[in-house]
């Protein structure tokens, strides 16, 4: 039996890196996807290396289609690409006419066209092995929208990351692929959130990011497995 590789895009730190961490506990192989931060890369390996020594780090550019590519190749030479996780995406917050067209395109980039690039070269590879999931991070207003001034390139992708996610659930099903989506809160250590956030959750604690891992390792678990086109929020009941 092939060796089951999990790919998580941004997987060297923060969410990623704990996401990597829990399906290695799931016994998949992680290939932790990086872009610019060897150093971290490094890091990150040498942590994951003590339970899965087989776990390997990929430089690419998740948003270009060169990247992606190389990616995937990179993952299939060492194994059966089971999961993928979409995890990367820049957060912006800057008033509306403030914010350039080439913000406004760097942010969909990172948050939604990444996405859509990796589920498009990774679904024919699902597609023959008749099984395969998809996780993808979108933000916890997204599924249900709700006007936040400065934010709104950044809105405007994870909204489109559930339709991408609801929609690709509805036309895969039938080759045994599963794709889902988590929505995270104020999580503690991210670029958006401070300590006083935690005021505003009812749970009085900021999320962390194995509170996202443990969810992902749920989802590719067989007691998901009748779990698809579902929007997960963990966010401590902050949209209440």
């Amino acid at each position: 039996m092939k060796q089951q590789i999990a790919v998580i895009t941004g997987g060297t730190r923060g969410i990623g890196f704990s996401i990597a961490q829990a399906l290695s506990r799931s016994h998949y192989t992680p290939v932790l996807n990086f872009h610019s931060d060897e150093t971290r890369a490094d890091v990150a390996l040498a942590q994951l290396h003590a339970s899965c020594p087989d776990a390997i780090a990929v430089r690419a550019d998740a948003t270009t289609s060169t990247g992606v590519q190389r990616l995937v190749e990179t993952a299939r030479r060492h194994g059966e690409i089971a999961v993928w996780v979409n995890n990367i995406g820049r957060f912006h917050f800057k008033p509306f006419l403030q914010t350039s067209i080439e913000e406004w395109q760097a942010i969909l980039s990172s948050n939604l066209y990444s996405a859509v690039l990796c589920c498009q070269a990774v679904l024919p590879i699902m597609r023959e092995q008749r099984h395969g999931q998809i996780i993808n991070m979108a933000s916890m207003h997204a599924e249900r929208i709700k006007a936040r001034p400065n934010t709104l390139p950044y809105a405007v992708a994870k909204s489109g990351v559930i339709h991408l996610t609801q929609t690709l659930a509805k036309t895969e099903g039938d080759y045994g692929i599963r794709i889902n989506a988590i929505c995270p809160g104020f999580i503690d250590g991210g670029t958006h959130t401070k300590a006083q956030h935690a005021e505003q959750v009812p749970l009085s604690r900021l999320g962390s990011a194995e509170d996202i891992a443990q969810a992902v390792g749920f989802l590719v678990s067989e007691g998901a497995s009748y779990i698809t086109g579902a929007v997960i929020n963990i966010h401590g009941g902050a949209l209440l």
